[in-house]
């Protein structure tokens, strides 16, 4: 071996151990920060559980836990999803700190002497998922409608995403059709009954033929490509099995509404207007379930998509957690949210002379093709949630035959383990009108009703 090739064998090493030590001191301080951080928390839980108890807040308390906020913000920015899966007592805890310090530092691997992802998800798995993970919309294998219910200004899912075509330069510009949307509406609201009228069954839905897996998907299901779904979970016997049933007399709420993407806004609605995007909708379906069927329904305002929407569903979680620990009498959480589809395509139909915005329930299955199932994102509820979006789907087509959307499968989680009753709903899209998506709020607010009450599940079980 010549003297060049020794040189540059020692300078490799050399720059090797350097990367090496680098590596070991950040990741060192890294993990130190998390173990401090995550004590600040245990400390400043456990003096908000002596002033809930006492009644008071010193100063001290008050300190830590400003301290406790603005350290778990800097935390989650780094460690998600880490720390979060730390705090859920999830098992892994160090492999997915490695993982989360690996995505921050490349030569992380020399520390442990083992390349990221060996074992499980890697570090750019991690990263793609929690993107993937803020993204639900679904237009792009969107269903058409029945040949024949005829769509309303609906010209169908557009590949790619494109509406551009020759013609486009004579289309009425993003103001002008802003400006037409709204006459649209105003015209619909004076012309709208005054009343909602719940529908009787339309039909009733024979579940036998469902007992064959193939027959159940294309009936009742959309499947991402990037996920797939087992006759293990998708079987009708176990679908119609769960007890959804909620007693309207518990003490404290019984519904938790939120949204992860409060921001979502409609054709007309006012640019930073609250009231006029998906909370205000939220809030419609609030008022509907409370006063029109007697539940006691908590609307959490909570926004998590104010800067990015990368990680929106990481930061609602603690917030979700704390909501659900402070009000254990919540049992359906419902995640509200609205869609996206190319601008050709309008997601309404006439309901008894109503514009009502079709709807689509949506389940996160914890598991991609190329990952398999996500550890971290582990679902104990996940039976329970597929049982819940499919009895609310059988229903909707018995009572409001074309309202709703197949049942969208995606392979993450989006926060949907919190409770086994859990909901997902993509309301709409953003080229709906608000009269449209406000409409959708009656219809909706009964099927939850007809399957929370029990008084919508009657019909021909399939034999065992």
């Amino acid at each position: 071996m010549g003297r060049e090739e020794r040189k540059c064998i020692a300078v490799n090493m050399e720059e090797k151990h350097s990367r090496k030590a680098f590596a070991e001191k950040r990741a060192g301080r890294l993990i130190l920060l998390a173990l401090l951080i995550l004590g600040i928390q245990a400390a400043a839980k456990s003096c908000s559980a002596v002033s809930v108890s006492t009644g008071e807040a010193t100063m001290g308390e008050a300190m830590l836990k400003s301290i406790w906020d603005g350290a778990r913000t800097l935390l989650y920015s780094q460690f998600m999803p880490g720390i979060a899966f730390m705090e859920e007592g999830g098992h892994g805890t160090w492999w997915l700190l490695r993982e989360q310090i690996a995505c921050l530092f490349p030569f992380y691997g020399y520390v442990t002497g083992q390349p990221s992802g060996e074992q499980g998800e890697s570090a750019e798995d991690i990263r793609t998922i929690l993107l993937a993970e803020a993204e639900e919309e679904t237009w792009q294998v969107e269903e058409a409608l029945p040949e024949d219910i005829p769509p309303e200004g609906d010209a169908g899912p557009v590949q790619g995403g494109s509406t551009a075509g020759p013609d486009s330069a004579a289309q009425p510009g993003e103001e002008d059709l802003a400006d037409l949307l709204r006459a649209e509406n105003q015209a619909a609201m004076e012309q709208r009954p005054g009343v909602f009228l719940p529908h009787e069954k339309q039909v009733n839905l024979d579940l036998e033929p469902l007992s064959d897996y193939e027959t159940l998907i294309q009936q009742f299901y959309t499947v991402d490509a990037n996920t797939v779904a087992g006759s293990d979970q998708l079987d009708v016997h176990k679908l119609m099995g769960q007890d959804m049933t909620i007693s309207k007399d518990a003490e404290g709420p019984q519904i938790l509404i939120y949204h992860t993407h409060a921001h979502e806004e409609f054709a007309d609605s006012t640019p930073g207007d609250m009231s006029e995007t998906i909370m205000g909708v939220g809030e419609r379906l609030t008022t509907i379930l409370t006063e029109e069927y007697g539940y006691q329904v908590l609307h959490h305002l909570g926004q998590y998509d104010t800067e990015s929407r990368d990680d929106s569903y990481a930061v609602a979680l603690g917030d979700l957690e704390a909501l659900l620990q402070q009000y254990p009498s919540i049992q359906v959480v419902i995640d509200l949210h609205r869609d996206a589809m190319p601008e050709g395509t309008r997601l309404v139909m006439d309901l008894d002379g109503r514009p009502t915005a079709r709807f689509m329930f949506f389940n996160g299955l914890s598991r991609t093709k190329k990952t398999g199932n996500i550890s971290y994102l582990y679902n104990e509820n996940l039976d329970s949630n597929l049982a819940f979006s499919f009895q609310m789907q059988k229903t909707a087509m018995e009572y409001y035959p074309n309202l709703t959307r197949r049942i969208y499968l995606r392979g993450y989680r989006y926060n949907m383990h919190l409770r086994p009753k859990s909901l997902l709903i993509e309301l709409g899209a953003q080229n709906n009108t608000l009269e449209e998506v406000m409409n959708a709020c009656d219809p909706l607010a009964h099927i939850l009703d007809l399957v929370l009450s029990g008084s919508g599940q009657s019909g021909n079980a399939p034999a065992e």
